[in-house]
Formats: structure tokens, sequence, C-alpha cells
């Protein structure tokens, strides 16, 4: 059978209380009307007074038990009401004490979703394996009825060994246009810091400039230093392109002598110069801004930064990047490498 709960019966206990308490003064009134038809009949009839105070003394006493019976069942009223406030606020308690550990479970499971799809981005981000990659695969296996297992695991082992080798080449697994050895160049850039005489034209680009764009394997002193805390540099792509991303390298904070010329703010802006036009021309290009970030020497020396979508049929072969300031040096801003992804 289902328990009651206390609030229904702490409500049916007031209410029968209640019902006796008006029966009781209903009887009262009674007794009080009854008294006072009994005093009418006393100034009619002098005879009938003994038995009047008789009947009167009687009514007391009954009166007297009534009110007496009336207290006890309030005082047990009373006790009653008292113990379902007591339970109540109790169960009150109960539920608030559910209701925060219930918080806390939910808190900490929204602390696991956000693991969780910080992991998830990681690995979209790693790309380790293309969709075309891992649907080749699995049609692999599909097809393997009355093959040998051994070809299934050197076809497996022959996609891993790709992914190795182009992490280890460039250490994004993304394939990057402004690569020197890709085909990209330099075509200009702000002044040059210490730049040797005959080393660099004005105008022209500084054959030292190509560091930027070639893999400088964290080794301090690899790059090209532009003059002040600003600067900017242009580059032509290996090709046109829909830019995804781009990735700025500076020296690890762990081996350099001093961070201060890493940049920090910076802008990234692209057009389409176009085959056969020359650098200096084309006048009437439509630039796109591509990136705005912020280089933080505190995390690792290589970050990755997205770019804004370029509109549908766009695409760009040229690139500059703004250093807008660095992070406290005065006299130059080294650059280690700039890569454009796509």
């Amino acid at each position: 059978k289902q328990k009651k709960p206390r609030w229904l019966t702490f409500l049916s206990v007031l209410t029968k209380s209640m019902a006796l308490i008006v029966v009781i003064s209903g009887f009262v009134q009674i007794m009080r009307l009854m008294v006072t038809g009994r005093d009418m009949e006393y100034h009619s009839s002098v005879n009938n007074s003994g038995n009047l105070d008789a009947k009167f003394s009687e009514m007391q006493k009954m009166v007297k038990t009534s009110l007496m019976a009336i207290q006890v069942q309030m005082d047990l009223v009373r006790e009653k009401v008292d113990d379902g406030v007591i339970s109540m606020r109790n169960e009150l308690n109960e539920q608030i004490q559910k209701g925060n550990e219930i918080h806390s479970k939910v808190k900490a499971l929204d602390s696991r979703i956000d693991t969780y799809e910080k992991f998830m981005d990681d690995i979209k981000a790693s790309d380790l394996l293309s969709k075309e990659e891992f649907t080749a695969l699995f049609e692999a296996f599909q097809r393997s009825k009355g093959k040998e297992i051994d070809d299934i695991i050197q076809y497996a082992r022959d996609i891993v060994m790709r992914e190795i080798e182009k992490h280890s080449a460039d250490g994004l697994g993304m394939v990057d246009y402004a690569l020197a050895s890709g085909g990209a160049r330099v075509v200009k850039h702000s002044d040059p810091f210490n730049q040797k005489n005959g080393g660099w034209l004005i105008g022209k680009a500084s054959s030292s400039a190509e560091k930027m764009l070639k893999p400088s394997f964290g080794e301090p002193g690899e790059c090209f230093p532009l003059k002040g805390p600003t600067g900017f540099v242009v580059i032509r792509l290996r090709t046109a392109i829909r830019p995804e991303a781009v990735t700025l390298e500076h020296v690890s904070k762990s081996v350099a002598y001093d961070v201060s010329s890493a940049p920090k703010f910076c802008r990234v802006s692209g057009w389409l110069q176009g085959e056969g036009v020359s650098d200096e021309g084309n006048d009437d290009r439509e630039v796109h801004r591509l990136a705005e970030f912020a280089y933080d020497v505190d995390k690792t020396n290589v970050q990755t930064f997205k770019v804004n979508p370029l509109p549908s049929g766009t695409a760009v072969d040229t690139v500059r990047l703004d250093v807008v300031s660095n992070h406290g040096n005065p006299s130059h801003t080294c650059v280690y490498r700039f890569r454009v992804h796509g």
C-alpha cells in the first residue's frame, strides 16, 4: 500500500480538529440560548428559581468540561502542526540537498563534455586520416573476402607510414603553399634589420628573406629580422588557392635568448595577382582581409590560425603578413617561418 504523504496526513488532522471545534462551539451556543430562556422564565416564575440555579450550575460544569476538551484538542493540534512543520522542513532540506547534488553532477558532466569536445576538435584538426583514405581502407576490408589478411594489414601499414612521413616532414600534416622549395617566394618586405650593403635594394626582396619560407628546425637566429617593432612581408604562393589557415613560427621560449622580438599582433591579407602580372602593377586588385591574430610566446612556438572564408569562386595567389606590434623589442622583429594552408 502506498504511504500517504505527510502533508496530506497533517491536513486531515487539522480538518478534523477544526470540525470538532465548530461542533463544540455550536453546542455552547445552544446551551447559552437555553440559559437565556431559563433566565426569562425566572422573571415569570419565582417558584422555579431553585431548579434554575441547579441547572445553571450543571451547565457551567458542562461548559467547563467542554472547554477543557477543546483545550486538549488544541494542544494535540498544535503538537501535530509543529511535528508537521518540522517534517516538512526536513523534507525540504533533503530536496535542497538532492538538488545541490544534482547540480554538482551536472557541472561535472558539463566538464566532461567540454573535455570530450576539445579532444574531438584536436582529432579533427590533426587530420590524421582523410575521409577518402578511410573510405578506401574500409572498401579494402570489404573486398578482403578470399584474400590474405596480410594484404589488408599491409594496406593499413602503408597509410600509416604515409601519415608519419607527412607529419615528420613538416610537423603539421597540412600542405604549405608558402614553402620556398615548392615554388613560393618573397616579393617584397619592409626594411630589414642590420642588412649588409649590397644584400638588399630598395623595392627588391633580400635573398635572406627566403628564410621565412623554409623550415628553421627551431634554431635560434635562423630568422629574417625586420627593422623596428613593426613590418610587413609580401609572399607569392606556389599557386592560387582558397586559404584555410596560416601558421606563424618563432623559436621556442625554452631555447630562445630573448622572445621580445617575436611578432605579437598580426594581420594577414591576400589577393589574386595573376600570371604574368608584375608585383608592382595591378593596382585594381581586390584585397581580402584573411585573418587577425595574436601570437602568444607562452604557448607552443608553432601556432596556427584559421582564415576568414573567401567569397564563392574567389582565390588568392599572393598574401601579405603585417606585424602590427612585437613583444617589446624596439629595434627589430624576427619572423622564423610563415606558412599558408589551403
